[in-house]
């Protein structure tokens, strides 16, 4: 497992922006926009059974999270790594939590997303182990070794 340093967990922890690489079928990359949070060991996300991401990590696990402060675009956090559990336990919890980071209100279902939502979708929580670690802040014009 790679560290990620402590000078770049604020942007792990939500909320800034982050964005999770899976790879499709056919091997093209697929982005899209995550909430996550970190754990100590794993980095956490969550999506929904069945969505496209969902389906992607179940096929190959290897992923790449990118996280960064748009108030500082020179400065980031990439981290490439392995998903080693999707579970439904927990899932809806982490997703209230998370919610309650990035937008200041929860439950997901009902504040975030209509409430009907909630009958039609399951959430599911991802656990990333970090495998490559990349810290940068060029503002400080070096980058940072994990």
């Amino acid at each position: 497992m790679k560290k990620i340093p402590e000078s770049h967990l604020d942007l792990v922890n939500g909320p800034r922006v982050a964005a999770l690489t899976t790879v499709m079928p056919d091997g093209q990359p697929q982005t899209t926009v995550v909430w996550c949070n970190f754990d100590g060991t794993h980095v956490l996300v969550n999506t929904m059974r069945g969505f496209r991401k969902e389906k992607n990590m179940h096929l190959n696990p290897k992923v790449t999270l990118l996280c960064y402060d748009p108030r500082k675009p020179l400065r980031y956090l990439e981290v490439r790594g392995t998903v080693v559990e999707m579970t439904e336990d927990g899932a809806l919890e982490h997703l209230d939590g998370l919610s309650e980071l990035y937008t200041g209100r929860k439950p997901y279902f009902g504040e975030c997303v209509p409430a009907e939502f909630k009958e039609k979708e399951t959430p599911v929580l991802c656990k990333i182990l970090p495998t490559h670690v990349t810290a940068l802040d060029a503002g400080r014009e070096k980058r940072v070794q994990p």
